[in-house]
Formats: C-alpha cells, structure tokens, sequence
C-alpha cells in the first residue's frame, strides 16, 4: 500500500488509497458499456462465432492498456476500443475489404501513431489541421453513431423514394418500445448524474427483454475466455492488394486527433495543464494509446483509445496512475468471464447507448465559429458528409478538400497550412482513383 502510495505520489496530488479506488471504480461503471456495445458492433462484420473472442480482446485490450497507462503515464484515464471506431471498422472497412484487412489497417495505423510520437512530427501534424475540423470529425461521427443507433432500433428504414424514412411499422414489435424505453431511461439517469447510466439502461432493457420472451436468456453466468477466432488475423497482403491506403489515413486521422482532444480536456478538468497549456508527460499518454491499438490490432479489435468517461473518476477525486490501475483491473475480473451474459444483450438494448454517445460527441460542433464561413462551411461538410455517406474517411477529406479550396479562393490561403495542401491533394487523389478517373 505505502509503495503505490510513494510511486504514484498521492501527497502532491493531494489524494489517497481509497479516494483513488473509488474513482477507478466510477470510471469503469461508466465505461463498462463497451463491454457489451463493442463485441455487438464489431461482430456484425466478423461473424457472431466471433463474439466471444471480440469480447475477450476487448477486455484484454481495455484492461492491460489502461494498466500501463496507470504504470507508465501516471495518469487517471482509461483506454478501450473507441466508439465510432469500432462503427468505421464494421460497417465501412469490413464490408468493402474484409474484417481481416480493417484489422491489419489498424494495426499500421498503431505503427504509425508511435513512430509520430516519437518524433516531431506529431506536433506538426497536430498543428496543421485546423481546430474547426477536428470539432466537425468529432460530431460528424457522432450522427454517425446516431444514424447507426436508430437503424438498429428500427426507426430508421431503407427507403426507395427518400433513402431512409421513419420504421413506423417497427413500432408494432414489443422491443422497439423497450429500446425507445432505454433511451429515456438512460438520458434520464445522466440528467440526474447517475454513474454508469449507459450501463444501468444496458443491463435492465436486457432483462425485461428476457422476462418478456423478446430476447433469448443468457445460457449461463460465466465462461473462460478466448481468443481464436480473432488473435494474429491480420491481413497484410489483403491490405496492400486492395490498396487501401485511405482506411489506414482515417483511422489515424480520427485515432490521433480523437486522442489529443481527450487528453488535453482530461488533463484540464483534472488541473494537469501547464500554464502554457502544454499536458505533462503527453508523450507518455500518446504511446500508451499508440500501444493500445497495435495491441488491440493484434488480440481481434477496433482502435483502442482514451475514454472521455474517464472524467467521471477524476469528478470523484481520481488523480493518478491508481484510478487506472483499479479500472484496468476490473476490465480483466469482469470482462473476461462474462460471455454468456454479454452474448445475450439484444441488439435493441445497446441501441440506446450509441444514440447517446452521438448526443455527447455532437456537442463538440458548438466550438465552431459560425461566424466565419470559411470555418464553418467545411466544417458542416464534414458534419454532414460522414453519416450521409457512411464513411469516416469520406468525410475527413471532404473537409479537407473544401478547407482548402475556400479558404484560398476567399483570398485566406495563408491561414492554411502547408501540411494541410499536402493532406488536401491527397483525398483528392484517392477520390479520384475511386472514381475511376485516375
């Protein structure tokens, strides 16, 4: 007790064992969700015999990574595979290339983001991107998820005439009604700062589910874990065949800039921020998550990184690496050994849960100044482009493409930096090749 104490410096933190515990407590609750909502994502693209890895990789993933981040960084945030994400790699990569090769993308986009911090030029390309396109990323994969929630709940339907139209008729089945139930319980609960409500809304749509026949009962409490269908499943040669340059660029894109947005409003809430704004020991928070996904590649998931709920433990008085040692270990006791249950939460209980992680990430688009056009236009385009076309990538490099092309033409082409030309040119070489055209 007096070593972690000692190691992580509980006196200049001004905190204790038991203040800490508790905060790695509370930021698990809040992110245990993902326990249930990631394997569900991710295998709609990989398979329902994979279910069972997926969960085991995500609770490795999210339990060893936010221990090192404990050990390593020092830091109170946990880390598992990201929400929208996880949505990019089975609903966009895997269809069009194969799940084998969306995980061999995620792995050199974790070999990439290490070798940028350990260089410069990560601060370089932090730089570059202007701040109204990292806002617009941020919120256009929330509708993204939105678009996804409220497809799975079934109030969103294919439609010849419109494209989507309103499921009306989906309101004649019990289980719609109980997912609409679970959307205002969870939305409730958070207005009421309840901890861990995405959990709690999982966990009792999912029951009443089974006491109400309209979803098959868990087949047991507990299993040992495994990793067969999902370990060491990278393919490489698939990946350099099909060219799929573009996924490996979006991945990073989102991972990076998801990463330091996170870490840097984390780093304010918990009175980390130098009085320049600088994040101490960053680099040792960025190699953390750089690691996290290279690792989460190699076990059989989605791009693993920091969480915003770990503001949740920092609230409670978390202040070091020991909140992330307790939640990182409570990912391993509980995740590990729950595929029965996990196995069993229907689709229309976790639906909820990413309608209103949208809700969370749109509200970055009210840092946008929509005031200046040349801001804001391309960052609508971005807003508006990743749900309408299903694609994270696509709308990174709409926003790219219309930054540069009306910032120069409305004689602004200074504001524009030089990287961002190189980026810009880029997407509209792959637009291009896509198209047919080049």
């Amino acid at each position: 007790m007096e070593w972690f104490e000692r190691y992580f410096r509980f006196d200049a933190y001004g905190t204790t064992m038991r203040r800490e515990v508790i905060a790695g407590f509370t930021t698990f609750m809040t992110m245990a969700y993902i326990l249930f909502v990631n394997p569900t994502i991710l295998s709609a693209a990989m398979g329902k015999a994979a279910f069972d890895s997926i969960l085991a990789a995500t609770a490795l993933s999210a339990g060893l990574i936010t221990m090192l981040m404990g050990f390593y960084a020092k830091k109170p945030f946990a880390l598992a595979p990201g929400m929208g994400l996880n949505a990019y790699f089975a609903f966009t990569v895997a269809p069009k290339y194969g799940w084998k090769v969306a995980l061999a993308a995620v792995f050199v986009e974790g070999l990439i983001f290490i070798a940028l911090t350990l260089t410069k030029v990560r601060s370089a390309v932090v730089n570059a991107i202007p701040m109204s396109q990292k806002y617009a990323v941020g919120a256009g994969i929330g509708l993204f998820l939105t678009l996804i929630g409220l497809e799975k709940l079934g109030l969103v339907v294919a439609d010849k005439a419109t494209l989507v139209t309103f499921g009306a008729s989906s309101l004649a089945h019990l289980q719609v009604w109980l997912g609409i139930f679970g959307l205002f319980l969870a939305a409730v609960l958070i207005y009421r700062r309840v901890k861990g409500a995405l959990l709690i809304s999982i966990l009792s749509i999912s029951i009443i589910g089974w006491i109400a026949g309209v979803a098959s009962r868990p087949n047991g409490i507990v299993s040992l874990p495994t990793l067969s269908a999902t370990f060491m499943h990278m393919d490489f040669s698939g990946l350099i065949s099909v060219g799929a340059v573009g996924v490996v660029f979006a991945f990073f894109m989102v991972d990076f800039f998801d990463t330091v947005g996170t870490v840097t409003g984390l780093s304010a809430k918990a009175g980390f921020l130098t009085k320049d704004g600088k994040v101490p020991d960053v680099e040792k928070v960025l190699m953390t998550d750089a690691i996290g996904t290279t690792f989460g590649a190699i076990l059989g998931t989605s791009t693993v990184t920091t969480y915003i709920e770990s503001a949740a433990g920092i609230e409670e008085g978390g202040r070091t690496g020991m909140t992330a040692l307790v939640t990182g270990l409570l990912f391993l006791i509980v995740g590990l050994f729950i595929a029965p249950i996990a196995k069993a939460i229907p689709g229309f209980a976790t639906a909820p849960a990413l309608i209103i992680v949208g809700y969370f990430m749109m509200s970055a688009i009210k840092n946008v100044d929509f005031n200046d056009a040349s801001e804001a236009i391309p960052a609508f385009l971005v807003l508006v482009t990743i749900p309408f076309t299903y694609s994270i990538s696509d709308g990174i490099g709409m926003g790219f493409i219309s930054y540069v092309v009306i910032k120069v033409l409305s004689g602004k082409w200074r504001e524009v930096h030089p990287i961002m030309y190189g980026l810009a040119a880029i997407f509209l070489a792959y637009f291009l090749y896509l198209g047919g055209v080049i």
